[in-house]
């Protein structure tokens, strides 16, 4: 038993695994904290994870996006940009990923370079679709206007997370 403990401590000291990566929720195996969306137009964040329990904030914009932090069977603990938030049952999240807007009239450029010429302005609040990152900028589509911002501008998407 001792040489089992030996091994597994030297095993974790030789591999670069940071703890974001150990983190893994115990129902789908996804990471904790992850991003998702509001599949639904409303809906209830509970005090704890059944019907049973009291309801403390209801959401009401569809796509938002929101950071899932547990997972106890159907239910996901999730909070929103200011971290408010709950208990919300799984079937009214999406995987789908979008961004919420923090700045005032952020400017979503055509590449991902700040020299790069404006596609559109977008408003505090704005809701946009989330479609790849890189290390600084995210691409977004907001209607039909498609260009990059500046992660630093939005919130939905961690601050490493690129794809």
């Amino acid at each position: 038993m001792m040489y089992i403990k030996y091994l597994l401590v030297a095993v974790m000291a030789a591999s670069p695994v940071t703890a974001l990566e150990l983190e893994r929720g115990p129902i789908t195996n996804l990471p904790l904290p992850r991003y998702v969306t509001m599949k639904a137009s409303e809906g209830n964040a509970r005090r704890g994870p059944d019907t049973s329990h009291r309801v403390d904030w209801v959401f009401t914009r569809r796509d938002l996006p929101l950071r899932v932090t547990a997972e106890y069977e159907h239910w996901r603990r999730v909070e929103d940009a200011e971290g408010q938030g709950g208990w919300m049952h799984y079937a009214l999240l999406s995987g789908v990923r979008s961004v919420l807007v923090q700045g005032d009239m952020v400017q979503m450029h055509n590449t991902p370079d700040a020299g790069s010429s404006v596609a559109a302005l977008l408003e505090r609040g704005v809701i946009a679709h989330l479609r790849a990152c890189q290390i600084d900028w995210c691409r977004l589509e907001v209607d039909s206007a498609r260009g990059w911002v500046e992660k630093r501008h939005i919130w939905g998407v961690a601050a490493d997370e690129e794809f």
